[in-house]
């Protein structure tokens, strides 16, 4: 059972108990109103809430007219959807539709205009409504531990993947489906939706922690996606090849702190340098290899670069200190 269908029917109780208590007429229409309130998250409860009740309220006005105009007949209901629908949509009250039709079916159904019937309605609006605010407003399940889960999944799922990089690196001839790299972006797209209505359900302060946060992982998923396809290039075995290996050995590991240690970037740092002192390639061959690896040591500093910017790093003496206990 979700929480929103808990949410419903503790919203749908209230709702009758209080117009029945007020001694409002159809306190089970104020119960449906309640169902139709009920919404995810804070921010958008409130957005759709006014739209109800603002459509419903033009709604009433427009059954007025027809209704007082034409009669109360079954094909006035038809021109009433012709007419006030779209007027209501163009209002910027669209979420508001089925909820004033509701309303207006009750007006249609009593078979006349009253001051009385018309307050009636508002009275249920408001209960109804106003019941699935309060539910709304009152709590929220939090989305933190959520999001902490889907996290810990992203980065088993690029540790999985950058030991794939280095084993591929370390023989060519590997096979690899890459199926890490679709759940990996699963994942990320779960943890988006999760941290949005996080944000939704914060009125004051939102914390976008969470969507900086994924927001990181799929622009390094792309850039592993890049890396990928240098590491394609990466054909015959080399010296170089395993030096970069190492670094995605320690890129696996490195992903699941939750701070950036730097210590990939250090040995990064500390293999270009080798690089520059090693002898040009020798033939043709050897030197497209080459070069798919410079590009790929490229492409992980970029990666790099977007893990430093959207984690808190450690100071550069750990950073040491962690290389060199390694």
């Amino acid at each position: 059972m979700g929480f929103r269908v808990i949410k419903t029917a503790i919203a749908t109780l209230m709702a009758i108990l209080v117009a029945d208590a007020l001694g409002v007429t159809g306190p089970l229409s104020a119960g449906l109103l309640a169902v139709l309130g009920v919404d995810v998250t804070r921010k958008r409860s409130i957005k759709t809430i006014s739209a109800r009740f603002f459509a419903s309220l033009l709604g009433l006005v427009f059954a007025c007219v027809l209704f007082e105009m034409l009669g109360f007949h079954y094909w006035v209901l038809a021109i009433y959807i012709l007419v006030a629908f779209p007027a209501i949509a163009r209002a910027n009250f669209k979420e508001g539709i089925v909820t004033s039709s509701v309303v207006v079916f009750r007006v249609y159904g009593n078979g006349s205009i009253t001051l009385q019937s018309l307050w009636t309605q508002i009275e249920l609006l408001v209960i109804g409504l106003g019941s699935a605010l309060i539910v709304n407003l009152a709590y929220m399940p939090r989305a933190s531990d959520q999001m902490v889960e889907i996290r810990k999944r992203v980065d088993k799922q690029f540790s999985i993947i950058f030991s794939k990089i280095a084993e591929s690196l370390r023989n060519p001839d590997d096979i690899w489906d890459g199926k890490e790299i679709i759940e990996a972006g699963k994942e990320i797209r779960k943890g988006k939706e999760a941290a949005h209505r996080a944000m939704e359900n914060q009125m004051l302060h939102p914390d976008e922690t969470w969507s900086i946060y994924f927001y990181m992982r799929k622009e390094q998923l792309e850039s592993i996606q890049n890396m990928m396809q240098l590491v394609s290039h990466v054909y015959r075995k080399l010296p170089q090849a395993d030096d970069v290996a190492e670094l995605f050995d320690q890129l696996s590991r490195d992903v699941t702190e939750e701070i950036y240690t730097g210590r990939t970037e250090f040995l990064l740092s500390r293999l270009e340098e080798e690089f520059k002192r090693m002898e040009l390639p020798a033939t043709r061959e050897e030197f497209e290899i080459r070069s798919a690896i410079l590009q790929l040591n490229r492409e992980l500093s970029l990666y790099l670069k977007l893990a430093k910017k959207n984690k808190a790093p450690t100071s550069v003496a750990a950073r040491k200190a962690a290389i060199a206990s390694k």
